[in-house]
């Protein structure tokens, strides 16, 4: 018996591993390939369709057309109708003591925009620092607004200083504010009125409020002592 031993030749599993690969991408381009044609095929079918049925796309055009005037018109309408409800807007107090503090927000948004200040913003949130509301006046005064909501009206809990501390310390560092203003649907306290009036802020109490909500006198008719125009940023 011989002691030499023929090795069993190992296989060429590389070889078949690259011929698998080699099938399965001929397989995704054979597969991309009928996707393709198919999605010809139909093209093809759609522009013979539509060829031998010509009145289809100008049907579809003049839907869309149709579709498209309706959307302008009811923009415009919504937009009129906008223009016409801040120019004639109006608050009675009840209705403005059954608002939610963020809807008491927004209906002061609203009156500023109503008095010209069409790019009046309701800011109030967390981070606010003191701004619930921020407005430009025709004559280029930044309004600096906090709100103060009451449910009970002038029943409710009067407005302190505290709330004023926080508006002084914002209102002109902060947000460059030329007028500060509080409005509350209730009351003041006696030291929030005379701290106001020491730092040259501006109260808009329950009776004030419905002057200004159910009139149609800007704001800076109804306030005394309001600058005449733009402060100046500091530096400039």
């Amino acid at each position: 018996m011989s002691s030499t031993f023929r090795r069993r030749p190992v296989p060429r599993r590389r070889q078949v591993s690259y011929r698998r690969r080699s099938a399965t991408s001929w397989e995704q381009v054979g597969l991309l390939l009928l996707v393709l044609v198919a999605v010809w095929s139909l093209a093809v079918g759609a522009v013979r369709w539509l060829v031998a049925h010509p009145w289809v796309p100008t049907v579809l055009l003049l839907v869309a057309l149709a579709a498209g005037g309706v959307w302008v018109r009811r923009y415009r309408e919504t937009a009129r109708w906008n223009r016409v409800r801040e120019q004639g807007l109006r608050y009675a107090l009840p209705q403005i003591d059954a608002l939610h503090h963020r809807q008491f927000e927004e209906a002061v948004r609203d009156l500023m925009r109503r008095d010209g200040c069409p790019a009046a913003i309701r800011v109030g949130g967390a981070g606010d620092n003191g701004a619930d509301v921020k407005a430009t006046d025709p004559f280029g005064r930044l309004w600096v607004i906090q709100c103060k909501h009451r449910k009970a009206g002038l029943s409710g809990s009067a407005v302190g200083t505290p709330d004023l501390h926080v508006l002084n310390g914002t209102g002109r560092p902060v947000h460059n504010g030329d007028v500060i203003v509080l409005v509350t649907n209730g009351r003041f306290t006696d030291k929030a009125i005379a701290f106001a009036r020491s730092q040259r802020l501006h109260l808009v109490d329950r009776h004030l409020l419905a002057r200004w909500a159910g009139g149609s006198d800007p704001l800076w008719e109804l306030l005394s002592a309001v600058p005449s125009h733009r402060r100046r940023a500091s530096g400039s």
